[in-house]
């Protein structure tokens, strides 16, 4: 006598492929393949930066600005989080992806070096908003500082970063290039600093006093404390109008 269930019976489920199969890319290793994937709405995604055998890594996607695909790893808005941290808690990442956060400089440094990235820093103070764009973007590792390489500025909000470019990362408790005062220390942020800034998007939430505060020179000047950032990088080859 055949069983209850014969097998004839359980192929069909057996067999039913897996939905990730169905995916462009089923192990995405950054915002801009979830973007491909169909996920059209800003939010919270699992991505794979070494590939489905690696670590996976949750992270915040921006699916919305300039065709979307962007994978953001700075957000100040309130203030409830932190940002005057040691070398190790900048290196690691901290905060709240639905909140404040700084994705981390180990993180960000395998991302910017597996291909040609754009980053985007998006700023906002009452009603008026700003914003920079820079086509080569990357970080170096952490034996190399995580200095920063950042050029080809557009936008609306000047060209502060470029003070920057070439200078590696430094925080209260490390300054590999001390160019006169220890700017980390003195700023109240984790940032590459240089002698020391014009723009300084970690430094203290809300303060409008002794340039500690969120600042891009370029845009509100040094003593005028930004309410909302964010930054933000997706692949260079990205097109925001042929990503459908």
């Amino acid at each position: 006598m055949f069983s209850q269930h014969p097998v004839s019976l359980l192929l069909p489920v057996a067999l039913k492929p897996p939905k990730t199969r169905k995916l462009r890319f089923p192990y995405p290793t950054e915002c801009s393949q979830e973007l491909l994937n169909g996920a059209l709405q800003s939010g919270e995604v699992d991505i794979y930066p070494q590939g489905k055998e690696g670590r996976v890594v949750r992270v915040y996607c921006d699916m919305e600005t300039d065709g979307g695909g962007w994978t953001v790893f700075q957000r100040r808005m309130n203030g409830k989080t932190d940002f005057y941290r040691t070398w190790s808690e900048y290196s690691a990442g901290f905060g709240n992806l639905s909140e404040e956060f700084w994705l981390g400089n180990e993180l960000l440094h395998n991302l910017t070096s597996v291909g040609p990235v754009s980053l985007r820093v998006d700023m906002r103070s009452g009603n008026d908003t700003g914003y920079a764009h820079y086509p080569i973007f990357s970080v170096d590792s952490e034996e190399r500082q995580y200095t920063l390489t950042v050029s080809g500025y557009t936008g609306t909000a000047g060209d502060s970063m470029k003070y920057h470019n070439g200078r590696p990362f430094s925080t209260r408790d490390k300054d590999p290039d001390p160019l006169g005062i220890h700017c980390a220390r003195a700023y109240m942020g984790g940032w590459w600093y240089k002698n020391c800034y014009k723009t300084n998007l970690n430094g203290l939430y809300g303060t409008n006093s002794n340039n500690q505060g969120i600042v891009w020179i370029d845009w509100k000047g040094k003593d005028s404390s930004i309410p909302f950032t964010e930054m933000k990088f997706r692949p260079s080859r990205f097109s925001p109008a042929t990503h459908g």
